[in-house]
């Protein structure tokens, strides 16, 4: 039985991945960064030429119709380049949340608009997760009221799918009456967050299932944070593995010595079985949902753990060199860091999973 990516999914890891290294070098995004900007046109509009934004769309409403699995595969490539333009929220978790709760009438209005590129969607799904001084977002009838923590793909946004405190789903629209939209300094400046403050908004609700679409933009959103933080990983392994062959101390190439073998070496042994996990993670979105959410835990823990161990001693192999902006390995640094917490870091995640298994009292 063959457990790996279909050729199909490996043409699209080849296709992502070559397009970003034609288009996003970190010379880019080191000059997206320095202009104080979380979004490249140049990348957000190569993304969309090759069908990314309608990735998750289904067929009969103009996408790929493509699984959470295709678009893991698509988040590791963005990770491994540090790209700044907007994925996990436009392109995945919106299309998903209509497809989940949206009306026939709604996904015939909406679905096909988001695949053209024609209405671009941010998600505040961040209040199912952690709340700050009580910041919530009630529901009246057809108005929000609140603050809606964590907005990702902020920028540029003009529509949004927000969550309120009984995890139903609402499209609201950027420029509404009663909406403020405050940007957030994370520690990732390749992503653009923030949060929307709600004063009677008008907004449409998606269908009220009890929270369970909203439950599972949280597992999908997880999945794809980890599949990105592999990809950041990978390429602070392969720096850290080629600069140990080409800086040399005392006389020879670093790499020479057993200490420096021995971190690039644990660095690799720790993240090569977080790509099984992340993939069945995905699998289990899309095949298993029951074991979809404990899964979806398991690989944003694991890899919030991992690839923060893997971000320290890239940056220790490279010495002094690894903590300035030369070389980049900030870049990949601070994405992980931002992968490891957003929609719940480790100690969360697996809190969460130990109540999916009955290990402990849920509140």
């Amino acid at each position: 039985m063959d457990f790996g990516l279909s050729p199909e999914q490996e043409m699209l890891r080849d296709t992502v991945g070559r397009c970003l290294s034609e288009i996003c070098p970190l010379d880019h995004v080191r000059s997206c960064l320095n202009a104080g900007s979380a979004v490249s046109d140049q990348v957000t509009a190569a993304l969309h030429d090759i069908g990314l934004t309608g990735l998750m769309v289904p067929e009969a409403h103009g996408g790929l119709g493509m699984t959470l699995l295709d678009a893991a595969v698509a988040a590791e490539q963005l990770g491994r380049a540090v790209a700044p333009a907007p994925f996990l929220a436009r392109s995945v978790l919106a299309p998903l949340a209509l497809m989940l709760a949206g009306s026939e009438a709604q996904q015939d209005e909406w679905l096909p608009r988001i695949a053209s590129g024609e209405v671009r969607f941010g998600v505040a799904i961040g209040g199912m997760v952690e709340e700050r001084d009580g910041a919530k977002v009630k529901a009246g009838d057809g108005w929000l009221t609140g603050t809606a923590l964590f907005a990702l793909d902020l920028a540029g946004a003009d529509h949004f799918i927000v969550a309120d405190d009984s995890g139903r789903l609402h499209l609201l629209a950027a420029t509404a009456t009663g909406v403020e939209r405050i940007a957030l300094q994370t520690i990732d400046a390749t992503r653009s967050v923030g949060e929307l403050r709600l004063t009677g908004a008008p907004a449409q609700p998606l269908a009220d299932d009890g929270g369970l679409a909203a439950r599972r933009l949280r597992d999908a959103g997880r999945v794809l944070l980890a599949a990105d933080s592999l990809g950041a990983g990978e390429a602070m392994i392969e720096k850290s593995v080629a600069y140990a062959g080409e800086r040399e101390q005392f006389g020879r190439v670093i790499g020479s010595f057993q200490a420096v073998k021995h971190m690039c070496a644990e660095m690799a042994a720790r993240h090569e079985p977080c790509r099984a996990l992340v993939w069945y993670a995905a699998h289990a979105f899309d095949a298993v949902p029951e074991e979809a959410a404990l899964v979806a835990c398991h690989a944003k823990s694991l890899t919030g753990e991992v690839h923060r161990f893997v971000a320290r001693t890239a940056t220790e192999v490279h010495g002094g060199m690894g903590f300035t902006d030369l070389l980049g390995l900030p870049f990949w640094f601070k994405r992980i860091g931002f992968d490891r917490q957003a929609l719940g870091g480790p100690e969360r995640v697996r809190f969460e999973a130990a109540q999916l298994q009955g290990l402990t009292a849920t509140t």
